[in-house]
This record gives C-alpha cells, structure tokens and sequence, in this order.
C-alpha cells in the first residue's frame, strides 16, 4: 500500500489493489475518508470526500488536513496514479511539515 505523503499526522496512500476511479485514502488513528478525484479532458474537475465503507470518517480537523492537501496535489495524486497502477512505478512518500494554505 503505497504511501503518498504524510502531513501533520495524517498518512494519504493508495491500497496496493486498487480501482477507477483515482482516488486516495486519508488515513489517521485508525479512521479513513477516502477522496475521488473526477478527470475531465485531463485535468481534475472536481473532488469528492467520502466515507470509507466500515470505517470511522476523519476528525474535523482531520478532514480539513485531507482537503488541504488533496486539493494541494491532486494533479500530483494523479501523476502517481499513473505511475504505480499502469507504469509499475515505485512511490517515494512526502512528509510534509508546513501548512499548504
């Protein structure tokens, strides 16, 4: 499960098994949102957070970490979609110490 980045204690990562549409998994202490980019023409056009299906959602505060940094990265996100799922790539992760905003 390749990890993307870590940003003031929340873990954002791809599960190894994953599937369309891009999407990333905000993980931290135990509870997880997930966020769906949608691509239109190749650019991303919106982003959906949602709740991970048996899961507790993310914090408030948390969340707002997530929104901050997947909208932040999101052609990046996309970038390393590609890079793992169809190139085969290895992902470095990125820790992050200083606010996006």
């Amino acid at each position: 499960m390749p990890k993307l980045y870590e940003y003031f204690g929340l873990i954002v990562m791809f599960y190894a098994n994953e599937h369309d549409p891009v999407h990333v998994h905000g993980k931290c202490q135990g509870r997880e949102t997930r966020a769906e980019l949608v691509i239109i023409d190749g650019l991303v056009q919106e982003i959906r957070f949602l709740r991970q299906s048996g899961r507790q959602a993310l914090s408030d505060s948390e969340l707002r970490y997530f929104e901050e940094i997947v909208t932040a990265k999101a052609a990046d996100i996309v970038q390393k979609w590609i890079d793992f799922f169809v190139l085969h790539k290895s992902i470095t992760p990125e820790i992050i110490s200083r606010r996006l905003k």
